[in-house]
């Protein structure tokens, strides 16, 4: 097969990477642009590529859920957000996370050995780059220069809404003595620092909470959050149990100390292999640093924690998918331009660098003369893809990845039993489509 190019692809971060990846290591010539180190949006601190900008976390490692079958598609295709998270993963339980550092500095070295086939461009782009296939992948925090190059092609149905980071400690002013390990709901010693609250605690925690100064947003700005990564202060206000109901919940964890269960808990996951730093699980806030610094001190065990990064709050933009893009996850007025990443309407790092890897397959087939068709609605690729490219235009919304979206059973499976048939379904129709679309 001939393959020509350049293919441009626009943004360093999670899917612009592995589309670059996915034409790279097959031959075909790509121009991969990143604006780091020469400009960074609010929330990117590292000028490597793929940086990781919130959780550490990729979610659940079991395959018989869907987040942990969309990985192990992934590994199945090759990707190389895939071979990174597994080769500087870290514990935390039942889930994936990774060592954030490692994990982007594995990728920038697979992606640099693939030059000169691959080229990659520290510069900021500005206008959609003219001539052959362009995948924009810009991220979350696209600059207000491609925002607008991109509102020009899309035209009124670009959307936004806001999410947040949640802040890192250092693991050596934890206190001890307050904290214990555990995963929920596990044996043994877990994997997890959890920090206890009394109900008198959690109260005057939650108090708190609602009372910070909180970092404004501007005039012309409307909040609008995603449900599955709401700000603790969001959450505060929608009663005084949500909490606790939420990233604080208690349920699956024992006190050893006490031999009960807490009123509530805040959680802490290991944030990289040497376990010099530590998240706190589900805390993503807007809250000022000042207020941050006060109120987060006042958690059992954090009252002399050093926050290595403080929870922040930033912009996340998407297209409104099902209006604008085909399932080749190219512009349906653009054939040309494809998309990939948050910005197709997906939620969450795998599933960004997932539309990533597929746009990159996309591409790969156009050159070919081939068509492509994305894999069914059966696997985890798939149903992401009938997700954004024919769900309701009118109210359209970021979606992670889960087995609501996917072709149902054809018969009433126990619930039990659900998450294994969807993996093995899954599993056989991807390497059916494998056989059929991926031809050398």
């Amino acid at each position: 097969m001939s393959l020509s190019g350049p293919v441009c692809v626009v943004g360093g971060g999670l899917a612009g990477c592995e589309a670059a990846w996915q034409l790279g290591k097959r031959g075909v010539r790509v121009v991969l642009f990143e604006m780091k180190p020469r400009r960074f949006s609010a929330a990117h601190r590292s000028p490597r590529l793929a940086e990781l900008v919130c959780s550490n976390s990729l979610r659940s490692a079991a395959t018989e859920n869907a987040v942990g079958l969309l990985k192990e598609e992934m590994r199945r295709l090759e990707s190389l957000f895939m071979a990174a998270a597994d080769a500087t993963a870290v514990p935390a339980g039942k889930a994936l996370a990774v060592d954030r550092e490692a994990f982007s500095a594995f990728v920038e070295e697979r992606l640099t050995s693939l030059a000169p086939v691959v080229e990659i461009v520290r510069e900021e782009v500005t206008e959609i780059p003219a001539g052959g296939p362009c995948i924009l992948a810009p991220g979350p925090l696209a600059s207000e220069a491609l925002s607008r190059a991109m509102a020009d092609v899309v035209g009124g149905s670009y959307l936004y809404f806001y999410d947040a980071i949640s802040p890192i400690v250092e693991a050596d002013s934890i206190d001890h003595q307050k904290v214990f390990r555990a995963s929920r709901y596990g044996e043994g010693e877990g994997d997890y620092l959890n920090c206890p609250l009394t109900e008198e605690e959690y109260r005057l925690f939650h108090r708190a909470v609602l009372a910070g100064e909180k970092v404004p947003l501007r005039e012309f700005e409307e909040a609008r959050f995603f449900e599955g990564c709401l700000p603790i202060e969001v959450l505060a206000q929608r009663g005084e149990m949500t909490l606790a109901f939420g990233p604080m919940k208690p349920v699956g964890l024992t006190d050893p100390r006490t031999g009960r269960q807490p009123f509530a808990v805040v959680q802490l996951r290991r944030e990289n292999r040497e376990g010099t730093l530590y998240n706190l699980v589900g805390f993503q806030t807007r809250l000022t640093w000042t207020e941050q610094a006060r109120i987060f001190r006042t958690i059992p065990g954090l009252e002399k924690a050093v926050f290595a990064r403080w929870g922040s709050m930033h912009r996340n933009t998407f297209i409104n998918a099902p209006a604008l893009l085909t399932p080749r996850l190219h512009l349906r007025e653009e054939p040309r331009i494809y998309l990939a990443g948050q910005i197709t309407g997906v939620e969450g790092y795998v599933e960004s660098a997932a539309m990533g890897l597929l746009a990159g397959l996309s591409v790969l087939a156009r050159l070919a003369g081939r068509d492509f068709a994305p894999p069914p609605p059966t696997t985890a690729h798939g149903a992401l893809v009938a997700h954004i490219t024919s769900a309701s235009a009118k109210d359209f919304q970021p979606m992670n990845v889960n087995f609501g979206l996917f072709t149902p059973p054809p018969h009433r499976i126990a619930l039990r039993y659900r998450g294994a048939f969807y993996r093995d379904r899954a599993l056989a129709d991807l390497e059916a489509w494998k056989r059929s679309n991926l031809r050398p």
